[in-house]
Order: C-alpha cells, then sequence, then structure tokens
C-alpha cells in the first residue's frame, strides 16, 4: 500500500469514516480535505439496492445539472449537411457525417460526446468498436440520438450528464469541480440522486438508496447521511 503524503493524512484526519454527514457539511468537508494543486472534480458515488443483471434494473438515464459540471465539453454532431448549422449555432464544436466518419475511423479523438440523427446511425454503426468501449456511442437512452440535433448540444453544454448503474449496482457521477461553492454541489448533489428515486423500479425490494458519498479527485471519501435526500 502507498504511504500517504502529508497532505493526505492531514486531509484523512479531518473526515471521520465511520460517521455520516449531513448534505452541506459533506460538501463543505470535501472542499475543506481537498489536497489538489488544480480544480479537481467532485464525484458522487451512489450505492443503490439493484440487480443490474436484470433488465429492469440496469439503470441508466441522463440529468441535467443545475450548475453544469465546471468541464466544457466537446461535442461532435453526426448530422445530414441540412443539420449541420443548427448544430454548429447551439454550440457543436464539429459537425458533419462522412468526414467525420472517417476521421474517427483514423483514430481521432477530440471530443467528449457524440450527437447522432436518427438516420445516420447505419452509417456510424461499423465506428462501434472504437466509440462502445469508450462509452462514446450515441444513444436514444441518453437523449444523444435525436433529430433535434440543436436541442440535443445545447443540452450537453449547459451540463447535461449520462450516467448508468455499474456491475455493483453503483451510479458514479461528476457533480462540479472543487471551485464550485457548497451551495452549487449541494444542488448538483440533490439533482442526480432525485431522480434515481424517482427512477426506482417497482420490482426492487429492500433499501433502494443504501450509501451515499462524495469526493473530489484527491481528497477521501465524505459518506453522506441517505435521509437528507428522501425527507
Amino acid at each position: 500500500m502507498a504511504k500517504l503524503t502529508k497532505k493526505m493524512k492531514v486531509a484523512v484526519a479531518k473526515v471521520d469514516s465511520t460517521r455520516q454527514y449531513g448534505l452541506n457539511e459533506a460538501m463543505d468537508l470535501v472542499k475543506e480535505a481537498n489536497v489538489a494543486r488544480f480544480d479537481a472534480s467532485v464525484d458522487i458515488h451512489i450505492n443503490l439496492g439493484v440487480d443490474p443483471r436484470k433488465a429492469d434494473q440496469a439503470l441508466r438515464g441522463t440529468v441535467v445539472l443545475p450548475h453544469g459540471t465546471g468541464k466544457t465539453k466537446r461535442v461532435l454532431v453526426f448530422c445530414t449537411p441540412d443539420k449541420e448549422q443548427e448544430a454548429i449555432a447551439a454550440g457543436a464544436d464539429f459537425a458533419g457525417l462522412d468526414e467525420y466518419i472517417q476521421k474517427v475511423t483514423d483514430g481521432w479523438l477530440d471530443f467528449d460526446v457524440i450527437v447522432a440523427m436518427p438516420s445516420v446511425m447505419a452509417q456510424i454503426g461499423k465506428l462501434g468498436r472504437v466509440l462502445g468501449p469508450r462509452g462514446l456511442m450515441p444513444n436514444p437512452k441518453s437523449g444523444t440520438v435525436t433529430m433535434d440535433v440543436g436541442q440535443a448540444v445545447t443540452e450537453v453544454k449547459g451540463g447535461k450528464v449520462a450516467f448508468r448503474v455499474d456491475k455493483y449496482g453503483i451510479v458514479h457521477s461528476p457533480i462540479g469541480r472543487i471551485s464550485f461553492s457548497q451551495e452549487k454541489l449541494t444542488q448538483n448533489a440533490k439533482e442526480i440522486v432525485t431522480t434515481l428515486i424517482r427512477m426506482k423500479p417497482s420490482t426492487v425490494k429492500g433499501t433502494y438508496l443504501r450509501s451515499v458519498s462524495v469526493a473530489s479527485s484527491m481528497s477521501p471519501g465524505v459518506k453522506i447521511d441517505t435521509k437528507e435526500f428522501i425527507r
């Protein structure tokens, strides 16, 4: 096990690993315990009482965070020529079809999110081997396969994040940067957790919201009392 630096030892000492904190206090503590010299990402980890092997419990979806993630996402839109201007006007970084299919085929991956028109999905299907493992393949469930490419781009640029439960029943998602105020981090966290609560499958038995924690890129995790989200 790697030795902790002096800064990390101080940060770990600030967090009581046996305690569940109130939401506001947890966000204050994440900021206080951060040791990164850069504007670190703050992530939330939500352990759900679901069985991802069951189709109706393999949750996935999107949520628009009130204050965004603090990261400007580069958006590529696969579309026909008549939709290119709409995509660019909405803030897309790249828009087109054949040219970008070839660029991705050749190894170009200078983007974070892809939006695509339904009519071109057959043409970009061959990129699945490249895009799939990286989680970049557009999907109707995440709102990235749509005729309304302008609206999709606006949402992504405005703080829309996609999430899915992993094989352990945990959802991981960014909720901002360490430079965000406690209030912004709190509101973003509430938005994603309440979204997941609304999505609770009817087949789930027992405790659904098992645990919630937050952490920045280089800080110890802080547990949050789940009652904060179900009042």
